[in-house]
C-alpha cells in the first residue's frame, strides 16, 4: 500500500513550483515530483496539483508516495542460445536469439534475457521496475543480435543517459525487399499506433518523430542487404519505416512482405538483426563496441539469394 506524506509549506518555499519544492522537503528528484504529480497523487484542499502549480506559504500538501523499490523478482530460467558476448562488473552485452523476449510482460511467458543471465549467475542492475531491473534497451523477441543490460547501478544511469542523449550507436543489418531508391539514404517519418491493431505501428501524422539512415551494402535480384543507424528508437522503427517505402524487411509479414520470397529463403521471422552496439564505459569513459554476428537462419537466407 502507497503511504501518503502531509506536509506543511514553509516561508523558504512560498511561489516556488511544486516540483522544484517538494523535492527539496522529500529528498527526491525533481523528475519524479513531476511525475508523481502527473498522475494525479499531489493534492491540496483537495484538489490535485500540477507540476507547474505554485506552492503557498502555510499551505498544507498531501503526497501519495510511489511504493518502495521491490527487490529483484526475474525467474531465473536457462535459455537456449543465449551468449554474453562482454560481460564485467558494471555491463553485459548479449547476443539475444529470436524468440527472447527482454523482460517478462503482459501477455509474455516465454524466455527472456534477464531470466537466462540469473540463471546463469550473472548480477543484475536493480534500477528499473522490478520485471525490467537492469534493462536500458530492448530488441523486438523476433529481433536477434547485441543488447546491453545494466550490472550494476551507475552503468544502469549512464547508459539510459547516453541512450535518451543519443550518445550510443546502434547498427543494424535489414534485409528488404527489393532496391531502395536512393541505395543510400534517411526516411523521416513519424511513427504512432496503428489505427486497427494494438500490436502494430505505423507512419502516421499523429506519431513521434522517427530518423532512419540506411546504406546498401548488397543488393541482390529480390532484395537489399542494408546497414541501418537509427536516430531514433522507436517500437519496429525499421519494420515501420521500409514497409512504409515499400520495401519491407524479407519474413516481415506482419508488416507486408511477400509470403512467398519468405518461404524461399527458409525464413519465419524479419530479417532483421543488431548487428553492433557501442557506447563510453560507465567506469573509466573508453569507448566499447560489440560485434554480433548473424544467427544461422539469416545467414542462410543470404546463402539462397548469393547463390542464385
Amino acid at each position: 500500500m502507497r503511504e501518503s506524506k502531509l506536509l506543511p509549506i514553509p516561508d523558504g518555499l512560498d511561489g516556488m513550483r511544486v516540483d522544484a519544492g517538494l523535492s527539496r522537503l522529500l529528498g527526491m528528484s525533481r523528475t519524479a515530483v513531476a511525475l508523481l504529480a502527473d498522475e494525479g497523487s499531489i493534492t491540496a484542499d483537495g484538489k490535485a496539483l500540477g507540476k507547474s502549480d505554485k506552492l503557498a506559504s502555510g499551505q498544507w500538501v498531501d503526497v501519495e508516495l510511489p511504493e518502495p523499490k521491490r527487490e529483484l523478482t526475474i525467474e531465473a530460467v536457462p535459455v537456449e542460445g543465449l551468449k554474453v558476448l562482454y560481460a564485467d562488473d558494471d555491463l553485459i552485452v548479449v547476443d539475444k536469439p529470436v524468440g527472447v523476449a527482454a523482460h517478462t510482460g503482459v501477455g509474455w511467458t516465454g524466455p527472456t534475457v534477464l531470466g537466462g543471465l540469473v540463471a546463469a549467475g550473472y548480477r543484475i542492475s536493480t534500477s528499473g521496475a522490478a520485471e525490467r531491473q537492469g534493462i536500458v534497451s530492448r530488441l523486438d523477441v523476433g529481433t536477434s543480435g547485441a543488447m546491453v543490460v545494466a550490472a550494476s547501478e551507475r552503468a544502469y544511469t549512464h547508459l539510459k543517459r547516453a541512450f535518451k542523449h543519443r550518445e550510443v550507436t546502434k547498427k543494424y543489418h535489414a534485409l528488404v525487399q527489393g532496391h531502395p531508391d536512393p541505395s543510400s539514404g534517411t526516411i523521416d517519418a513519424p511513427i504512432g499506433r496503428h489505427r486497427s491493431s494494438d500490436w502494430k505501428f505505423a507512419v502516421t501524422s499523429e506519431g513521434r518523430p522517427s530518423i532512419t539512415h540506411y546504406d546498401t551494402i548488397e543488393a541482390f535480384a529480390a532484395a537489399s542487404l542494408v546497414d541501418i543507424h537509427l536516430e531514433t528508437g522507436r517500437t519496429h522503427q525499421i519494420r515501420v519505416h521500409f514497409a512504409a517505402i515499400k520495401h519491407p524487411c524479407c519474413g516481415d509479414t506482419m508488416y507486408g512482405a511477400d509470403p512467398k520470397l519468405a518461404q524461399r529463403l527458409g525464413l519465419e521471422r524479419q530479417w532483421l538483426h543488431a548487428k553492433s552496439i557501442g557506447f563510453t564505459h560507465p567506469a573509466d569513459g573508453r569507448w566499447v563496441e560489440i560485434e554480433s554476428e548473424y544467427p544461422d537462419d539469416l545467414q542462410h537466407a543470404l546463402d539462397v539469394l548469393r547463390s542464385v
